[in-house]
Formats: C-alpha cells, structure tokens, sequence
C-alpha cells in the first residue's frame, strides 16, 4: 500500500485528524517537533506538526474515500493531477531525521548560503543539500532531490 502524500487538514486539525483516522484503523504518520513559545509571562514547550495542514496515511486506491470520514480532512495533496504518493524510504528518513540522526560531520561555522554539503550518516546517508540559512541556533538545508527544506538544531550536528 502507497503513502498517500499527504491528507489536507484544516489548520491546527494535524494531530487530532491523524488521532481519528488512527482510532478508524488506518495506519497515519503525523511528523511532529516540540518547539519552546514564549508568552509575555512564560515560555512552554509544544507539540507542533512538522508540516502544517498536512499528515500522510498508507491506504489503498479503493479506500481512499474513507479518509473523508475525519474531522478537519480537506482533500488529498495532487501532483500531475492524481493523488501525490510518498515512498516507504522517504517517510523512513523524515522518522529518522526525527529521532534525531546526525545530518553530517562538518563545522557550522564553515558553512554559508548556497554551499552544497552531502549527508554522511543516516537514513539520508549520501543525499545532498543546500545550506538556506545559518543561524545561531539553526540550520536550513534544502535536499532538492526529495523536495523538502530541513530545520536542524546546531547544537545536534556539532
């Protein structure tokens, strides 16, 4: 059965929806990071999804209007006007890059926009990337080849 790419949802329904569709026996991936908020008088770590109004289900073709039984459900993400299909690989490397493989051995501070590094350890073993943003705290990499832009921690790849 394919990974369908990706269920729309309403706005902040990620989670619940994939909690519904979870319970009605359909097998979800919701990718989700815990991000610090500061409020005027607190901060607070919460649970977000990883891409907003989306989450990914591995169904059938034939079973593909039962989705449409969820709260929040919207429709199904289209390329060349069919349904847009995710590989087991690629959803293997977002849970890997989640449960926080290494993106490389290199130094941050070497790096700077637009540069070109390659992943030497995990699931993205051997991908290549642009580096989008160096900041203080985060690193933006671009991997052209699965269509996706990746946020990482600095304090995890050094």
């Amino acid at each position: 059965m394919p990974w369908y790419v990706v269920v729309r949802t309403k706005p902040q329904h990620e989670i619940k929806t994939a909690q519904f569709l979870e319970k009605a026996g359909i097998e979800v991936f919701c990718p989700v990071i815990t991000e610090v908020r500061q409020w005027s008088d607190r901060k607070r770590k919460v649970t977000v999804p990883l891409f907003k109004s989306y989450i990914f289900v591995k169904i059938q073709e034939k079973d593909r209007n039962a989705i449409f039984n969820a709260p929040g459900v919207l429709g199904f993400l289209k390329w060349l006007q069919k349904p847009a299909i995710a590989k087991d690989d690629e959803i293997e490397a977002i849970r890997s890059w989640l449960n926080n493989d290494r993106l490389g051995d290199f130094q941050v501070n070497q790096l700077k926009e637009g540069d070109e590094v390659e992943i030497k350890s995990g699931k993205m073993t051997n991908k290549k990337a642009i580096v989008k943003e160096v900041g203080n705290k985060k690193l933006k990499l671009i991997l052209n080849e699965l269509g996706w832009t990746l946020t990482a921690n600095i304090q995890d790849l050094v």
